[in-house]
């Protein structure tokens, strides 16, 4: 009999890659009984899944009845939450919270987490407000004291952010950062693409990967080597300009600025890692993540 994997945010980024790639997996398609979680199951993209004969189930993570029947009777679960949702920390947390909890109360054996390291600490303090990180460190801690069964999967920073993080101004495109371009290190990672090849290795080697965390990235990139492929693959006009801190936030909207100002300056000190190799998560794949420039030359049309 099939083992149920719960996947949340099934229609998005996350969630969806992780379900696109244990259906296309011979083996593990067979194994698993994919359990895909969305709040309408009217929409197109759970319509989907449906067809592809995904069990589609409507909850939410407000609570822990709320999160109940996502995780009752799965073995697994992949749970990620949505900080840009809400943009509050604290809801963020709860909803991490209820969802460990709901997967106690079920007997849930193995919770797979997209968590992040909190910059607070990493930082020792000097990057304190990286919410959208810590929240989810914070999680993460919740979820270690749980004593459920449980690997992290740390998503690098989205390739698709970079539709937004160049401004194209005439006929140039420019990535104007405010941290050194060649010593910042980047760990690009395709999430639509990539994040199920990095959780299936958690699923399929359980319970070898418990208690680890999985970096979800390709690469470390500098920011001016990203611009110099960018450059090569389109053939526009790029290039990467250092500009001083309170010039970037003031092409942010305000609620944020200071959020992205830290999570930029991170890439430079103490690094979106905390400066760990990517190697031992690598050895882990066997499908190969998506380079950079074949991102760019995917996409072109996007940016």
């Amino acid at each position: 009999m099939s083992k149920i994997l719960t996947v949340f945010g099934a229609t998005g980024n996350q969630g969806g890659s992780v379900i696109k790639t244990i259906l296309a997996d011979p083996l593990m398609s067979k194994t698993w009984k994919l359990r895909a979680i969305t709040r309408d199951p009217k929409k197109p993209a759970a319509q989907k899944l449906a067809a592809a004969g995904v069990e589609v189930v409507s909850a939410d993570m407000s609570s822990v009845e709320a999160a109940l029947p996502a995780v009752s009777d799965a073995h697994t679960v992949f749970l990620v939450t949505n900080f840009w949702e809400t943009m509050n920390k604290d809801t963020e947390v709860a909803q991490g919270k209820a969802v460990t909890d709901a997967c106690k109360q079920a007997g849930v054996q193995h919770l797979i987490f997209s968590s992040l390291r909190n910059v607070t600490e990493i930082s020792s303090g000097r990057l304190p407000n990286v919410t959208h990180f810590d929240g989810k460190a914070e999680i993460e801690a919740y979820i270690r004291a749980s004593g459920i069964s449980s690997t992290f999967v740390l998503a690098g920073l989205f390739m698709s952010n970079f539709f937004q993080f160049f401004n194209k101004q005439a006929d140039t495109y420019t990535l104007a950062w405010p941290v050194n371009l060649e010593k910042a290190q980047v760990p690009l990672f395709d999430a639509a693409e990539d994040t199920g090849k990095f959780v299936k290795p958690a699923i399929s080697t359980f319970p070898a990967t418990v208690g680890q965390r999985i970096l979800a990235a390709t690469e470390y990139y500098s920011p001016k080597r990203i611009v110099d492929e960018f450059r090569e693959i389109t053939g526009y006009k790029a290039q990467a300009v250092q500009i001083p801190s309170e010039t970037f936030k003031s092409f942010l909207p305000t609620p944020v600025a200071q959020e992205m100002l830290e999570n930029i300056q991170l890439l430079e000190d103490p690094g979106y890692f905390a400066g760990e190799p990517l190697d031992k998560s690598l050895a882990l794949l066997d499908e190969k993540p998506t380079l950079w420039k074949e991102f760019v030359e995917r996409n072109k049309e996007k940016f």
